[in-house]
């Protein structure tokens, strides 16, 4: 729980920080802010990695638990990891954007783009959550997987998804990410925060059942 907390926070800190601090990196923009959320991964994977597996992600290790790599318990140590981890990342954040003098309107939360519908919002969450959690049962499967790499093909996997859904949802993938910054920023992101915690759950349980019966990644 304690190495899901600080992978979540590295996550959220780093990424979310990306965004409002000069828009990612100085000069690339969109690249910069995925490759600000990518490498985080790497750096999570390989240093609480080899505690937790650095789920960083409700979503990841739902699909982990269908698939019967985490027990109810465990589930629950994860969950809470993901979650209170989150919290103290967005807050670090509005707290040096406010130190800063720098405006606090957004923690870089996931919100639907202009002209993104609700439904279309919800589908495009569903299918990235479900390429990015197939990437992550494959890559870590125990029979069929190369664990030596896992964390850079997960943070790669991240950043490329990254650069597709920024304009469409901020790209969440993830619910502990998208939980915390909606709740301290409010308004819009608070109203559509359902979307972000309940398509990405849908998407890994589908991913799930589709690497357990059809790829043979639980054998």
């Amino acid at each position: 729980m304690v190495a899901e907390l600080i992978g979540t926070f590295i996550l959220v800190f780093i990424g979310t920080g990306a965004v409002v601090f000069g828009n990612g990196l100085e000069g690339l923009g969109h690249l910069g802010i995925a490759l600000a959320f990518g490498l985080a991964i790497v750096v999570a994977a390989y240093s609480i990695g080899t505690v937790s597996g650095a789920h960083l992600n409700l979503a990841v290790s739902i699909a982990m638990f269908v698939n019967k790599r985490l027990s109810s318990s465990e589930l629950v140590n994860y969950i809470l990891g993901q979650v209170v981890g989150d919290f103290p990342a967005s807050g670090s954040v509005l707290f040096l954007l406010a130190n800063s003098g720098m405006s606090t309107a957004s923690l870089g939360e996931n919100a639907l783009a202009n002209g993104v519908t609700v439904s279309g919002g919800f589908l495009f969450e569903t299918i990235v959550t479900f390429l990015f959690v197939l990437v992550i049962m494959t890559v870590t499967s125990a029979s069929k997987g190369n664990g030596a790499i896992a964390g850079l093909v997960i943070g790669l996997s991240l950043t490329a998804l990254i650069l597709a859904g920024l304009n469409i949802t901020g790209l969440s993938v993830n619910p502990a990410r998208s939980l915390a910054p909606a709740v301290l920023v409010g308004g819009a992101a608070l109203q559509q925060v359902w979307i972000f915690i309940l398509a990405p759950i849908l998407g890994d349980v589908l991913v799930a059942l589709v690497a357990k019966n059809f790829l043979g990644t639980e054998e």
